[in-house]
């Protein structure tokens, strides 16, 4: 007879529901008449369900009532109901006032029993929730993990909802900074106080765990609540941001671990879509070290713009490889050339523009590991950043390249290593051949610190070291840099690119400086270890390396662009005779040592001025631990 289980529920509801109207019409007489209802009145009561029951029936099909389900109902059902029971009880006193039966319906009857009615209906129903919500999760009260959560606006209250269904967590609180809400509950759960108080109910509560509930709250609150939980040895969890919150799944699936981004607390960013469209769309671009960590996510930005096809270079065949292989998956319609070859050999970079005849390059090649780089292969590191920067450039002038883009580094700041100066001579290579006005080719240079996570940066190197059981090694407890995530760069990368005329260096808003000691500690936190368990251990400053990047943000050495995360540097222009003078210093015929290249560094590169690490070096082991406490 019944399709399947949900139809026999259903028409059980209905009969259900049909007793109801019964039950409460004949009650509503006997309320009226104090328990001794007459017989002519009794005997009108039971004709008169033969058109009352159509007539709820009728109303009951109409406002969808057996669409939800009992054990889910809530206050949509409740609504529903109540609509059809009003609007029953109006089309029951019509017809009582039209049809005139003997005896006549008393008046008190119809106001009582479409009352009794509801509260039957709404209460039966919730009744049956309550029953099965403790028939299925009433046993998992007191089990799970105990957790607080951060936050008790609207998503802290659904989590404290689905908190009371799970069997891994036990809610045992909540904290809030509005007064308020303070000493009140939410769904039976006390919001404890403000979140500043953390350590102490996690203390007395003894609870590990916490879930920042806070997806509307700035980027520099949720920063300071990760913070928060993090120096308090405390395990956090977070829901996403208000706007990568899904409304359509349950908020307890989407809590994920706070990661050293959210202790960043970079803000996101936004850029000028149509004229980054402008610059890409349709266009053929080329990406010189695409397989590295910026290079490649340049690759899977510029995709999102549909360009006509992008030329990925890069000397790792491997690298190539595993771009190919993500683009092709990721981006299955759009075109990948791969280029396997050094951005030096200027036979192959001149072939590859004369037959693919590139738009705007993205000249993202670089040796950039400072220690590597200052000892032994600091040749290398010239030719490859220097001489490789002046090949592309070149070719990229002579096939009529509308855009050159170099990407550069803090490091070129007043440089004290090598990396740094052979970059900030990159860049005066740019300013040399945006001189050459004739060529038709803007040069621009984007200039920026370090990126989270990208190959061989300081975050990977922690990680490997917590993986291993530490120590956790930092060169100098006052040594900070600047950090952002690989995508926000490489957003920043294609905004510049679309606003420069020309011969311009941006500079990326890096925020505040991080101290690196600070962020291993978290790190290790992160990892729910404590310090004593992960020791940290001060190495001394290694060759070439400074304590503090500079960045040039400020009004006396920059200029401000229309976006609010870039400005312009007012450089130090390149001697006329550059170039000329530059090229023969690159091809000689032979190796110079490293102080040779120092030597020769200093006069290409003013401002290059080698810091001896030595008297960091010397810093008694105590001492440096020392300061890594204050």
């Amino acid at each position: 007879m019944f399709r399947n289980k949900a139809t026999w529920l259903s028409f059980s509801a209905f009969l259900f529901d049909l007793l109801a109207v019964t039950a409460s019409w004949l009650v509503a007489y006997v309320i009226r008449f104090n328990a001794l209802v007459p017989v002519e009145f009794w005997e009108g009561a039971l004709k008169a369900m033969l058109w009352v029951l159509p007539i709820y029936a009728f109303m009951f099909w109409l406002f969808g009532l057996y669409r939800g389900m009992w054990v889910f109902a809530s206050l949509p059902d409740l609504m529903r109901i109540s609509r059809a029971v009003v609007s029953g009880a109006i089309v029951v006193m019509v017809a009582a006032v039209m049809l005139q039966p003997h005896p006549i319906v008393p008046r008190s009857v119809l106001v009582i029993s479409p009352l009794l009615l509801f509260l039957a209906m709404g209460g039966s129903r919730a009744a049956y929730r309550a029953l099965k919500e403790f028939y299925l999760y009433g046993g998992l009260i007191g089990q799970g993990k105990p957790v607080i959560v951060l936050g008790a606006g609207g998503a802290g209250a659904n989590l404290a909802r689905e908190l009371s269904r799970s069997g891994e967590w036990r809610l045992v609180g909540l904290l809030d900074d509005d007064t308020a809400k303070q000493g009140r509950e939410i769904y039976g759960y006390k919001i404890l106080g403000p979140i500043s108080e953390l350590p102490h109910w996690a203390t007395s509560l003894k609870c590990e765990c916490a879930i920042i509930a806070m997806p509307s709250a700035s980027v520099e609150v949720r920063k300071h609540v990760a913070m928060l939980c993090v120096r308090a040895d405390v395990k956090a969890l977070m829901l996403p941001s208000l706007v990568e919150l899904s409304q359509e799944q349950g908020f307890l699936s989407q809590v994920r671990k706070i990661d050293l981004e959210d202790l960043l607390g970079r803000d996101a960013v936004t850029i000028d879509t149509d004229h980054v469209e402008e610059l890409l769309h349709n266009r053929v671009v080329m990406v010189t070290g695409a397989g590295g960590s910026i290079g490649s996510e340049l690759c899977r930005q510029i995709m999102r713009f549909s360009p006509a096809q992008i030329i990925a270079v890069d000397q790792s065949e491997y690298a190539m490889y595993k771009l190919a292989e993500e683009m092709s998956e990721r981006f299955p319609e759009q075109a990948l050339v791969t280029v396997v070859g050094d951005v030096k050999d200027s036979l192959l970079i001149d072939h590859v523009m004369a037959r693919h005849a590139p738009h705007i390059v993205f000249h993202a090649a670089a040796y950039k590991h400072v220690p590597m780089m200052e000892e032994l292969n600091a040749w290398q590191a010239i030719r490859n950043n220097v001489l490789g920067t002046f090949r592309v450039g070149q070719a990229a002038m002579r096939h009529g390249v509308r855009r050159f883009v170099l990407i550069s580094t803090d490091k070129a700041v007043n440089p004290t290593n090598v990396m740094g100066a052979s970059k900030r001579l990159a860049e005066m290579v740019c300013q040399a051949f945006q001189s050459e006005k004739a060529q038709g080719t803007k040069f621009e240079t984007v200039r920026f610190g370090n990126v989270l996570g990208s190959a061989g940066s300081v975050i990977p190197k922690f990680q490997q070291q917590i993986a291993k059981g530490g120590p956790v090694t930092v060169t100098h407890p006052e040594i900070t840099r600047f950090f952002m995530t690989i995508p926000e760069a490489s957003q920043l990368v294609l905004q510049a690119s679309s606003m420069g005329n020309g011969g311009e260096i941006f500079i990326l808003d890096m925020g505040e400086p991080v101290r690196i000691a600070d962020l291993a500690r978290d790190l290790i936190r992160l990892y729910g270890l404590r310090d004593e368990q992960i020791p940290i251990v001060f190495t001394g400053l290694r060759p070439g390396e400074k304590l503090y990047e500079e960045l040039l943000a400020d009004d006396e050495t920059t200029t401000r662009t229309l976006h609010p995360k870039l400005r312009i540097a007012k450089a130090r222009s390149a001697p006329d005779d550059l170039l000329d003078a530059l090229l023969p210093w690159l091809m000689q015929r032979r190796i110079p040592t490293d102080n040779e290249v120092r030597r020769d560094l200093r006069k290409w590169v003013p401002e290059y001025q080698p810091v001896p690490s030595t008297e960091l070096k010397s810093l008694p082991m105590e001492q440096l631990q020392r300061r890594a406490l204050h």
